[in-house]
């Protein structure tokens, strides 16, 4: 573009908090700036194989039947819209389009329509971000890091970050607060096993093995968010009621222990005479063969 750096620089954060056609135009049509006439870049076509994806992309998991789909329909109208690059040593980087080029190499085209563009690593990271959100392409795991990567490598801020995708702080915040969730269950979320509100219930559970183990229960009993907030006022009913003894420490660490080998979550309800009971749970009636099978063993 003929704009100045400083101009495109300025004109990023407001495009961006537009949408994404803001900073891609649909056509060739000349903008005003200033009174100053300003020709958008054509669009052209590149060989397929001197294009690579950008590797700061936000979005790592691609729908394969979707991408069949599509490339099907590349197959018979061709790539409608093109895709938005930069030119790098020996190649162009895709800087929104990734999709599209995907379905495109599996429909066999040899050559792609594209608009040549020149961007920062930060515009790149955050057009990527804006393009993906807006098709509603990211899963919350993939948002959040990318939410994460601006902060950190870019030193954003979250009300900053938060006007350029035209969303309010606290949404980021909540976003950023799902990367807090056990790896396990992380990875859940972005196979599209738990849902967000699924993953928001259960974050406050400190014990990673313990929130694993309750989100497998959520997908395996396909329990809904509502079911989940139920057990989980289940599960803190216990260290409210019952008073704790003087030697309470030494039942909590055997608690501690028979969780791990028994791979559930179990409570020891201790009364001041040193007799109780002890609550092994399970959460499928698989889960409970597999706990006697174990029990069993150990006899």
């Amino acid at each position: 573009m003929a704009q100045s750096k400083k101009s495109t620089s300025k004109g990023l954060g407001k495009g961006l908090g537009r949408g994404l056609n803001a900073l891609i135009p649909e056509d060739d049509s000349e903008v005003i700036v200033k009174e100053v006439v300003v020709k958008e870049p054509a669009e052209i076509k590149v060989r397929i194989s001197q294009i690579e994806p950008n590797k700061e992309q936000p979005r790592k998991m691609f729908d394969e039947d979707a991408l069949i789909e599509l490339s099907e329909s590349i197959k018979q109208y061709g790539v409608l819209q093109p895709l938005l690059v930069q030119k790098k040593d020996d190649y162009y980087e895709i800087v929104a389009g990734e999709r599209r080029w995907r379905a495109a190499k599996l429909a066999g085209i040899k050559e792609i329509p594209v608009v040549i563009k020149d961007y920062s690593n930060q515009e790149l990271m955050e057009i990527a971000l804006i393009e993906n959100i807006q098709r509603e392409d990211l899963n919350p795991i993939e948002e959040a890091q990318a939410y994460q990567k601006l902060i950190k490598d870019y030193k954003l801020k979250q009300d900053e970050i938060a006007e350029k995708v035209s969303k309010s702080r606290a949404a980021i915040t909540n976003s950023l607060r799902l990367l807090k969730l056990d790896k396990r269950v992380q990875e859940m979320v972005m196979e599209g096993k738990l849902s967000n509100g699924h993953a928001r219930t259960i974050i406050s559970i400190e014990d990673k093995d313990k929130q694993f183990m309750i989100a497998q229960k959520i997908f395996d009993e396909n329990l809904s968010v509502r079911e989940v907030e139920k057990l989980m006022r289940e599960l803190e009913k216990p260290s409210k009621v019952l008073k704790k003894p003087e030697n309470d420490f030494v039942y909590r660490d055997f608690e501690d222990k028979m969780s791990k080998l028994l791979a559930t979550h179990v409570t020891i309800k201790n009364r001041n005479n040193n007799k109780g009971k002890i609550e092994i749970s399970y959460y499928s009636q698989e889960e409970l063969e597999r706990i006697y099978d174990l029990l069993k063993k150990l006899n």
